[in-house]
């Protein structure tokens, strides 16, 4: 993947042309101010981004689980009326 840099004020000008760019020449832009990088624009696929989606839901799962709120089988059972 190519990296580009390119100034705040320049990539605020024309955000659209530098993220379609990213899309579809693969290149990672690197946005300065002052000659300090403050934000990466970087190509990502939908199956990445798939990914992406599924691991929050997970982490999110596991932190409701961790904190005790969840349903046992017995208890979803009863609210769905199949005792």
């Amino acid at each position: 993947m190519i990296t580009r840099f390119v100034g705040m004020k320049e990539f605020r000008q024309n955000m659209t042309r530098y993220s379609e760019q990213s899309r579809k020449k693969k290149i990672r832009f690197i946005v300065l101010r002052k000659n300090r990088p403050i934000l990466e624009v970087s190509p990502i696929s939908e199956k990445d981004y798939a990914y992406l989606r599924l691991k929050k839901e997970f982490d999110e799962a596991e932190n409701q689980i961790r904190s005790g709120d969840y349903l046992t089988h017995e208890e979803i059972r009863q609210e769905l009326g199949l005792k």
